[in-house]
């Protein structure tokens, strides 16, 4: 099987460090072959392609919508020279970007590679995987939970100081509920050192809600996800490691405390490993989302897992021009019940391809909804959001019409992305 973390430049920057695993609760059901179409007659946009002269670059992470249609979202870098810290941005419906913020590394944080939330009153919350207390972690800091309000100011709510007693290196994003509680993970730190899940209250107070241990009973190193909440207040998401093959876990947090591995991967041709991105769950209480390595062409697969814990592949990427390989990012699901996502790799270009947009109908049909070319971006790691007629928005990595030669980079500097069906 292949290692997620050495596809990709930005993706090995963090240290997702192994562990043994979960021990499985289900049999894995692998579906035959799953229907599969050609990419319908949708219009794609490229709403905003990122430059290096200072407005951010390489966008890792997904986007949120505003209540006006500005669409909200995190670089990896501050788009100057020497590469920087990162930067909270938006984008306008009229394509016209502005940065809200550029992050320091220092006490700010910095390299803010998970997405945002956002409140009512217009609020941005994220994480940074850098920064912070800079007496921790070997004097880069562990990392951060900030706001940034509408006029751009950053607060830091809260500094994770790593070692056995909290969290370090934040990157999946955070889950905001009614409260205004703060919900997410940590990829490593913990007690056992394979990362936590936590909370932040309104005041700045974080609580560690589980510190994952490995082994054959939990999962380790979520990486690169958010959390789910169901109505009850439970919690849901992923690990990349742990289970009984070491390939990840799907996990349950419940409101009172107790933390459940639901599901254990078990790699090979017959099933997915090393599950990135935010399960999505339907009115049964189904999870779904995606791994990113393994499956019957060892390019990822998406799942679903019942209420029981009985797992379903649902679709194994091929790659090639007819389809995606190595879905970073989970799925999101319309009103209906079918599936959207998209894929690091895969479509119609050279060996690896530039990544794809996908829809997984209720019935079990794959379309390809895009292929990346390059020119119109390439390499899409972060999650989709959908707006309220069907129109899909995304973020690629690389790609796009303006040139990052200054950072060496062989393509251009990122995306932001509309698919109107």
């Amino acid at each position: 099987m292949t290692n997620p973390v050495q596809h990709w430049g930005w993706i090995s920057r963090i240290d997702l460090r192994g562990a043994s695993g979960v021990l499985a609760l289900a049999v894995v059901l692998v579906l035959g072959s799953a229907a599969t179409q050609s990419a319908q007659a949708q219009t794609f946009t490229d709403v905003y392609n990122f430059t290096w002269s200072g407005g951010g670059s390489f966008p890792q992470a997904g986007l949120v919508r505003g209540a006006a249609g500005n669409l909200f979202g995190t670089t990896a870098n501050s788009g100057e020279y020497p590469p920087t810290y990162g930067t909270v941005f938006k984008v306008t419906k009229a394509g016209k970007e502005s940065v809200l913020y550029n992050f320091t590394g220092g006490s700010d944080g910095g390299y803010p590679y998970a997405g945002l939330v956002r409140d009512a009153a217009g609020n941005l919350y994220g994480e940074t995987t850098v920064g912070g207390d800079l007496n921790s972690c070997s004097g880069s800091g562990c990392g951060t939970v900030f706001k940034v309000d509408p006029s751009g100011t950053e607060t830091v709510l809260h500094n994770f100081t790593g070692g056995t007693t909290d969290g370090c290196t934040p990157n999946g994003g955070l889950l905001r509920d009614q409260a205004g509680n703060l919900y997410g993970t940590t990829t490593n730190c913990g007690a056992s050192g394979y990362g936590t899940v936590f909370k932040v209250d309104p005041s700045g107070t974080e609580t560690v809600l589980h510190n994952f241990a490995g082994g054959s009973s939990d999962g380790a190193n979520p990486a690169y996800a958010s959390l789910l909440r169901d109505q009850a207040g439970n919690l849901y998401g992923t690990t990349y490691g742990g289970g009984t093959s070491n390939a990840g876990v799907v996990y349950e947090l419940s409101k009172s405390g107790t933390e459940t591995a639901l599901y254990s991967f078990a790699g090979g041709l017959s099933d997915g490993c090393y599950p990135f991105g935010t399960p999505a769950m339907d009115k049964k209480g189904n999870l779904y989302g995606t791994a990113e390595s393994c499956g019957s062409s060892d390019k990822g697969i998406v799942w679903k897992l019942s209420k029981k814990g009985a797992e379903t592949v649902l679709h194994n990427f091929a790659g090639g021009p007819s389809d995606g390989a190595y879905p970073y990012a989970g799925v999101i699901m319309d009103a209906n019940g079918n599936l959207y996502g998209n894929t690091l790799g895969g479509g119609n270009q050279n060996y690896t391809g530039y990544g794809t947009v996908y829809e997984l109908s209720k019935s079990g049909t794959f379309t390809l909804l895009h292929t990346f070319d390059e020119a119109d971006g390439a390499y899409a790691s972060g999650g989709l959001v959908r707006d309220a007629v069907g129109n899909l928005y995304g973020t690629t990595q690389y790609g796009g019409n303006s040139s990052c030669n200054a950072s060496g980079a062989p393509y251009g500097c990122g995306t932001v992305w509309k698919l109107t069906p």
